[in-house]
């Protein structure tokens, strides 16, 4: 039997504080206002008997008289192989028109991550057909990466990128905070990719109540969980969680609680573990891999939530001045692939490649600083142009494999053979002839 209480005794923001018995943490609650309208809210702190809940809708214009039902269970998404091809806010409302999904099992949001006897050691490379990523460092299947990235970067057209051309079953998009028209881009580049048809998205945008910014991950990651079980290949892309972490923060302010960091909660390293460690490659079934947008105020790296976020994650894509940097970025899981997924002279394509660029932006500095142009440089230069051209903008839509071949053709294009530091058997396979 339901409880049901009429009497709030304290609203703050989006929290509403009464005194009730034996409910639980995280449990939901149906809120009637007086004029009938429903909203439903979460249990998020217990003192004694007095019940912190978080209203999902927002508690603006609610009743201190409002009739509070505690429903005896944490949040629920309703699953479905129906899923696919719909869009839902981010409580789980269809939001494209089409009705509530029938007979749909109701599965817990923000359970543990899988049990590690359950998870293999992931070993799959997802091609994504952008050199910086594959050549450089590859995604590896139930990989959890962050694209760290300033405000007003390409980051959501990445997404977009990756989703449309990555080998995945499943494709879950979790919005954020998304401005109307960044919803609409997602929506539009997937239906006209053909993928929209293996998608489901979880949908907050800008105008929505910011305390549904923390069920959108939570959403996302328990139907990805559901698919992966049953052995689909899932790819997750959360956008952004910097907005996530931020309404984390707004909830600790209005609930008083102690500030760590900028304001952020002690809890944030926790809260934001808790979603990345969904990712896994499941013994004997599906997978779930994550890549998860990460904003950066002012570009700080070490501001709070890139920078718990770095302990988390395998390494994050570096997205600055809209192409991804090959020195900020990291795949920690890359070497268990390249050259064993991948091609044999992946690996040696990859460092070669980098050491020249490097070696290029130097003789760039050194000429900047007035120092004399040298035939060296001319080569340098010349190949920085190439490289830049034909790896680094995000427009190129290549095969991993035509890639390596456009490094090889890079690299002589520039130097001699013995120029670029590699074995000489792997030269004589794959050094192209004049």
């Amino acid at each position: 039997m339901f409880k049901e209480y009429t009497r709030i005794k304290n609203i703050i923001g989006d929290i509403i504080e009464l005194e009730a018995d034996g409910v639980s943490y995280r449990e939901l609650a149906s809120i009637t206002n007086t004029n009938g309208e429903v909203s439903l809210a979460q249990v998020i702190r217990i003192e004694g008997s007095k019940v912190s809940l978080q209203v999902f809708s927002g508690a603006k214009g609610l009743s201190n008289i409002a009739k509070v039902r505690f429903l005896g269970h944490p949040m629920r998404v309703g699953y479905s192989e129906n899923l696919l091809g719909r869009i839902f806010t981010g409580s789980g409302v269809p939001m494209d028109g089409k009705p509530e999904i029938e007979n749909a099992e109701d599965i817990n949001i923000g359970g543990p991550s899988v049990n590690p006897v359950k998870r293999v050691v992931p070993h799959n490379f997802i091609e994504t057909r952008i050199p910086m990523i594959d050549i450089f460092n590859p995604l590896v299947e139930s990989q959890k990466l962050p694209i760290f990235s300033t405000p007003g970067e390409p980051y959501n057209e990445l997404l977009s990128r990756i989703a449309l051309q990555a080998d995945a079953d499943v494709v879950i998009l979790g919005g954020i905070g998304l401005k109307f028209d960044e919803f609409i881009g997602f929506r539009r580049k997937f239906e006209e990719g053909g993928i929209m048809d293996r998608t489901v998205m979880f949908i907050h945008t800008a105008a929505d109540p910011v305390v549904e910014r923390l069920l959108v991950p939570d959403m996302a990651l328990a139907v990805a969980e559901k698919f992966g079980i049953e052995g689909k290949r899932v790819l997750v892309l959360l956008s952004d969680l910097t907005a996530f972490a931020d309404a984390l923060k707004e909830i600790s302010v209005a609930m008083e609680q102690v500030p760590s960091n900028l304001g952020y909660p002690g809890s944030l390293y926790s809260d934001l573990a808790s979603r990345y460690e969904k990712a896994v490659d499941f013994d004997g079934a599906g997978s779930i891999t994550i890549l998860a947008v990460t904003t950066m105020p002012g570009g700080d790296v070490t501001h709070p939530v890139p920078d718990n976020t770095g302990y988390i994650t395998e390494g994050q894509y570096y997205l600055n001045n809209g192409v991804i940097n090959p020195f900020g970025s990291l795949s920690r899981l890359k070497q268990l692939v390249i050259g064993k997924v991948t091609r044999k002279d992946h690996g040696a394509v990859m460092n070669s490649m980098i050491r020249l660029y490097a070696k290029a932006l130097e003789s760039k500095k050194k000429i900047s600083m007035g120092f004399e142009k040298t035939e060296e440089d001319e080569k340098f230069l010349k190949y920085a142009d190439l490289f830049q051209e034909r790896f680094m903008d995000l427009s190129v839509d290549v095969s991993l494999n035509d890639a390596l071949d456009m490094g090889w053709k890079t690299m002589a294009e520039c130097f001699s053979a013995k120029e670029v530091g590699i074995k000489k058997e792997i030269l004589d396979k794959h050094w192209p002839e004049k």
